[in-house]
């Protein structure tokens, strides 16, 4: 079994937990009685220029413990403050040692929106990430059939909810496209035995319509990479160890634009 389907199948016992406390009914209802979205995860990649998702995260099943002081709110408004678009925010707590607090209290102090940044195996985590105050929610293609990401984005959509669905191969490119993504992230770590490949998203990109928005994720340590990044025609960046090791979130982001 790969990391990633073990995350998957621990994702789905922690959701029979969340059943087991709050009925999908309910968590259904609640989702829906909120003001629907206006998809500003979507908006904020549209721009001219590269956008920036930067990530809290403070630990990974690869590099272990990222952020042992892990101050997560300044960490996102740091984000904010330095120019961020859009922030992603870990919530899967055995592997990556997430918390579902950790976003709902970020969603409530920023103003740019956030990515909840779990492993979706159930419609109920959708609604779930409506209510923590999300803007956005992963769906990652490798732990989902074509019936699941369809009904999936219909669900996002129904919420207001942007959906960056995850690939990180040819088909999966081609079933993202044919499920009706809006938003392609091209993981550059093979989550399957997590080693990195920066050219992945550079394979994939030509396969990506040009309506469709465009992330590399993962991987980037440099300007360089950045640069690459842009290069390749790719609408946003997802950033996430780089710029949490840095003790100086701002100096490290402009460093990576280019701007110093």
């Amino acid at each position: 079994m790969t990391i990633l389907e073990k995350i998957a199948e621990r994702t789905k016992l922690r959701v029979v937990d969340y059943k087991n406390k709050f009925p999908l009914d309910k968590v259904k209802t609640q989702a829906l009685s909120l003001p629907r979205g206006n998809f500003s995860f979507e908006t904020a990649l549209k721009k001219p220029d590269l956008s920036f998702i930067c990530e809290c995260k403070k630990a990974s099943p690869s590099k272990g413990l990222i952020a042992p002081n892990f101050p997560y709110l300044e960490i996102a408004k740091a984000y904010e403050a330095v120019g961020a678009d859009a922030i992603s925010i870990l919530t899967e707590p055995e592997f990556f040692l997430g918390d579902d607090k950790f976003l709902a209290e970020i969603a409530a102090q920023v103003s740019i929106p956030c990515l909840r940044k779990d492993f979706v195996v159930d419609e109920y985590m959708i609604y779930q990430a409506k209510i923590l105050g999300a803007s956005a929610t992963l769906l990652i293609c490798a732990i989902l059939d074509d019936a699941q990401l369809k009904k999936f984005l219909v669900t996002c959509d129904e919420l207001g909810l942007s959906a960056l669905v995850e690939a990180h191969d040819e088909q999966e490119i081609k079933r993202a496209i044919n499920c009706g993504a809006r938003i392609i992230g091209v993981n550059n770590r093979n989550l399957k035995d997590f080693s990195v490949d920066m050219d992945n998203a550079k394979r994939l990109r030509a396969m990506v319509p040009p309506e469709i928005i465009f992330v590399s994720e993962s991987g980037v340590k440099s300007a360089d990479d950045i640069k690459k990044i842009r290069e390749l025609g790719a609408d946003a960046a997802l950033i996430g160890e780089v710029l949490m090791r840095a003790a100086n979130k701002k100096s490290k982001l402009d460093e990576l634009r280019g701007g110093s």
